[in-house]
Order: structure tokens, then sequence, then C-alpha cells
């Protein structure tokens, strides 16, 4: 049940949810409200495609309707943990293996160079953004400030698709090492369904089940969860360094002959399916809201841990290779089987061990982290605000959390590895593209500073940046010449050059900026579209049906919960006197500063 305080607040007793837990806004009052809602679907969309939030409503506003506020107990020590944590498992232990057998061969260390340099570009995007806005949201509360409330909404469903399908993958991971670890083959643990298709037809209950555990400890204690990572992390990172040093003592380098054996083509296909393998670094931007030092500890953190990362993954992928032909590397756990194939039999339980226990520190931080970023989103309304309730005693979001794991829970048990890592690029290089134009547009725009004339400008160099780079990309992906290189790639250097030297700055960052602006992010933009070239049609069908589907979801729920709660948020302003969180753009250009 749920009692009134003398205040007028609930307090709430037990498990006890209501209806307004869900849907308390106006529209959905009654029947009545739902369909007259309805009717107004075109002016609502139309506020909330030209709608932007402002850093204040994000910080203060969004967090306050969560009840209780997160304790801020993590440091940069603890960040860079999490970040290794939350990064190294399920991509660099088995896709490593698939992609250098099918897309790559020994190139496959240029693969990792090449998807990490787009994610350390994208990490330095993310790092301005988390240390200025310190709050759960991530990307999400990044774009609503700068793109608005619909760029938003699109950017969180694929944050949501991108978690749940993430932490599927990896658990699905954890099965394969285990069985690996007990001399089994990985589809011994799973049940096979014959009536499903041959990609969902093995259920995987011990994913299942290892979700559970992680939900349950990622519901008690962040600082908890981050000390478990950070003792598993220590142990994780030595047996890579065993790994690495094993492995290089038993190499061949004839095993790197032939280097490239499926040319270019091969070497940027598996650079943007092991893009998966970098997933996890954006976790830490979540965790802002719970630091106590962001504009210190957040850069640290981030860079810091992606920098790490990235020589240990060249490293990694450089030892496989040289160990066994690519040909022979095994796909669901190629590590372990290497060591085996070279005489080491006793060290491949040694490495199944490691990689478990750093795929469990990959969903132990993507628990955390997922669950931060749909309370922040449910804070808005677009989703039920149910959702962003942060428990009273744990301080933690207990509802987005289980929600959160129950879901993935359930794409665990079905889908297959190949097609959860595909998918989930294509959502995370979409999402890390945004963030990088977000980025430049908030250096470069700023209502009642930025004059009408540059506003054009910053407009028409980012459709000619953002133009070239898909011309590019669909180049790439459909032609083995090079002639529109020549043509494409110029006009993206021109289009960046002419921000660079006609456009003023309109912003400067008050603690911490990413360097080079705007060279670095819209080189983050070109590479992260160029890679969305190299992968297969099926994916982005794939990818089309969920934007369908949130679409859908959206235009009957989200639009008008959303509107409502920004209509409630700006009439309270208005009462209290405080009119410069609802006022449009002085240049009337129809952006509104609302929430």
């Amino acid at each position: 049940m749920a009692e009134v305080n003398n205040e007028g607040a609930k307090i709430r007793r037990g498990c006890w949810c209501g209806k307004d837990d869900f849907l308390p806004e106006e529209s959905f009052k009654s029947w009545g409200n739902y369909v007259k809602a309805l009717k107004e679907t075109p002016n609502r969309l139309k506020d909330r495609v030209v709608t932007r939030s402002i850093d204040e409503t994000e910080v203060v506003e969004m967090k306050s309707r969560s009840e209780n506020e997160m304790k801020k107990t993590l440091n940069w020590w603890d960040l860079m943990w999490l970040g290794m944590g939350g990064v190294i498992g399920a991509g660099i232990f088995v896709l490593t293996g698939v992609e250098a057998k099918e897309s790559a061969g020994p190139a496959i260390v240029l693969s990792y160079v090449v998807s990490g340099l787009s994610a350390l570009l994208s990490v330095f995007c993310y790092t301005e953004f988390a240390v200025e806005i310190p709050v759960a949201g991530g990307s999400f509360a990044y774009l609503r400030v700068e793109l608005g409330d619909f760029v938003a909404f699109i950017a969180a469903g694929n944050i949501i698709l991108e978690y749940i399908i993430g932490a599927a993958a990896v658990a699905r991971s954890w099965t394969s090492y285990f069985a690996t670890l007990c001399n089994h083959n990985p589809n011994d643990f799973r049940i096979k369904l014959h009536s499903l298709s041959e990609d969902y037809s093995h259920l995987d209950p011990i994913a299942v089940l290892v979700l559970a555990i992680i939900c349950l400890i990622a519901c008690l204690s962040t600082k908890g969860s981050s000390r478990l990572n950070y003792v598993a992390s220590i142990v994780h990172i030595v047996v890579i360094l065993f790994i690495i040093v094993a492995g290089l003592t038993n190499s061949n380098t004839a095993n790197y002959t032939p280097f490239a054996p499926f040319g270019p083509r091969g070497i940027f296909k598996a650079s943007a399916v092991i893009f998966f393998a970098y997933l996890g670094f954006d976790s830490v931007a979540t965790m802002a809201e719970e630091t106590k030092n962001p504009g210190r500890d957040i850069p640290i953190g981030l860079v810091g841990s992606m920098v790490i990362t990235t020589v240990l993954y060249c490293l990694l992928s450089l030892t496989i290779c040289l160990m066994q032909p690519y040909q022979q590397i095994d796909k669901d756990a190629p590590f372990s089987v290497a060591f085996e194939a070279v005489g080491m039999n006793w060290a491949k339980y040694l490495v199944a061990g490691g990689a478990l226990k750093g795929m469990t520190s990959v969903l132990l931080v993507g628990a955390i982290s997922q669950a931060r970023y749909v309370t922040h989103i449910a804070r808005t309304h677009m989703i039920p605000p149910w959702l962003a309730q942060v428990n009273k005693k744990t301080k933690t979001p207990i509802n987005a959390t289980v929600t959160m794991q129950v879901a993935t829970a359930a794409v665990a048990l079905f889908s297959n590895l190949e097609i959860l890592a595909k998918l989930l690029s294509i959502s995370t290089l979409f999402i890390f593209m945004l963030v990088s134009m977000g980025l430049i547009i908030r250096r470069y725009y700023v209502s009642g500073v930025t004059s009408n004339v540059n506003r054009k400008k910053l407009v028409l160099c980012l459709v000619v940046i953002l133009g070239s780079s898909i011309a590019t990309s669909i180049y790439w992906a459909n032609s083995e010449g090079w002639i529109g290189y020549v043509i494409f790639g110029p006009f993206w250097f021109l289009g960046t050059w002419v921000l660079w030297a006609f456009v003023p700055q309109a912003r400067t960052p008050k603690i911490w900026g990413v360097p080079l602006v705007p060279w670095l992010p819209s080189g983050s933009i070109a590479i992260n579209i160029f890679l969305l070239g190299s992968i297969d049609k099926d994916s982005f069908v794939r990818f089309a049906m969920w934007t369908g589907v949130m679409l859908v979801y959206y235009f009957l729920f989200g639009l008008h919960a959303s509107c409502d709660s920004a209509k409630e948020y700006e009439n309270k302003m208005l009462e209290e006197g405080d009119v410069s969180s609802v006022v449009k753009d002085s240049d009337h250009s129809g952006v509104a500063l609302k929430s």
C-alpha cells in the first residue's frame, strides 16, 4: 500500500505500485483524455522534435524525480576499473576468434586498432558531456540537451537495445567458456528446440542463472559492486598478462602468413563487428551522478581505461594469431583451445577461468549502467516513471535493474552471439555518431549567442560532413573501386575546415574540453558511419524493425507522457517565476529550451 504524509508525498510500503506509477500523466487519466491526446499527435510531435532541454534541468529537476538521490561514492580509481571491467569480456574472448577465422585473419589486430581509434574519439566526446552534465542518463541526457527530445528518444531506444543484447551476448559467451572449463561443448549445456530456427533454437538456462545472480548484486550497492568488480578485474588483468606472455613464448611467426587473407574489406568488416568489444566504456559515463568529483575523475577514468583496454586488445589479438593458424582458431573459446593446441592443456583452465571472471565483470558493470540509463529516461516520462524510482535503503534503482535483467535474460535464453553482436554494433555506432554530432552543436550553437548567419553555416557544415560520410560508407559497401573516396573525402574535409575556420565557437567548456574541435568529433562521425557500411543487410533489417517498434510505442505512449510531463514542469517554472527554462530561442529558430 501507499500512504500520504503531511506534505502530500507518497510513502511506499513493500512492492506496492499502481497505475499512476506507470501512466500518471493527464493524457492517461481517462479514455477521453487519451483519444484527445492521440488527435494532437502531429502538434505534439512537432513540439518534441524542436524541444531541447538545458543542463540545469537534467542535473537538478530530472534527478529530483527519482524520489531518492543516488549516493556519491566513486572516484577515478573506481571508474578506471569499472571501465576496464565493463569492456574486457566476451568481445575479446569470443569475437576475436570468430572474426579472425572468418573475416580478417591475422590482420584482426588492425581491426582492433581501427575500432579502438573510433571508440577513443567517441570517448573524448562522451567525457566532455559527462563532466558538464553529470547525470545517470549518459548519452540520452546529452542528446536531449543538444538534439532535442525526439532524437534523444530514438537514441534511448537504441541504448536500451544496446545494453540488453550486449549483456545477453556476454551471458551466452559465459556458458561457452564454462563448458570449456568442464571439458564440454557449449551446446551440451543448452537445450535444443527443433521447432525453432537454428539461430534461436539453443536455449541457454545457465546464462539466465548468471544474469539473475548479477541482478541481485547490482541491486544491493553500487560501491559494493565496484569493489567486487575491482577484485575480479585485477584477477582478470593478471590472466590476460599470462595469456600474452605465455602465448607469445609459444608463437610461430609462420602463422602470420598470409597476414590479411581477406583483404582490407575483411579488416573493416571485422572492425565493425568487434566494435562490440568496446561497448562497456560508455558505462562509465552513466556513473557520473555517483562520482565524487566528475571534473577530475571522469576524464581519468574514461580515457585511461580506454587506452589501457585498446593496448591489451591489440596484444591479445596479436597473440592468438601467432599461436595458431587463423583457419584453426576455435569460434567458441579461442584462447583456451589455442593453449591446448600448443600442448599447454593445463593453461586452458586458467584462461577459461580468467575469461569467466572478465565476463562476470562485464555483466556486473552492464547491469549497473543500463539501470541508470533507464532511470534517467524514465525521469522524462518517455517510459514509465516507476522505472525512475531509487530505493531509499540501497540508494540504487532496483526497479530499473530488475526490469532490464529480466529482458536481458529473455534474449540470452534464445539468441546466438553472432546475431547479437552485429545488431549491437549498429546500435552502438549510431549512438556514438549522434553524441559526436551533439558535441559539435554544443560548442558552436548557444541560443542568444550564435547569430542566425553562423547557425546556418553550422547546419550547412553538418549536412556536408554527414552527407559525405554516408556517401563514403555506401560506396565502401557497394564498390571495389577508389574513385568515390577521392570525391567524397575532400567534401568531408571541406565541411570540417569551413566549420573550423569560419564559424566561431559559442561555448567554452567550464572544466574539461575535447581537444581539436571540430576535427576530432567530425572524425568520429566519419569513422563511425564508415564502419556501418561493413555490416550485413540482415542486421540493418533487424535494426529497422526495432526502430519501427520504438516509434509505435512512442506515438501511442511516450510522446504524450513526455509532453504532459514537460507541460507540468513548464507551468511549475512559470509559477516560481523562472522563465529561463521555458522560453524560445531569441533568434526565433523555433528551438525550445524547456524540459
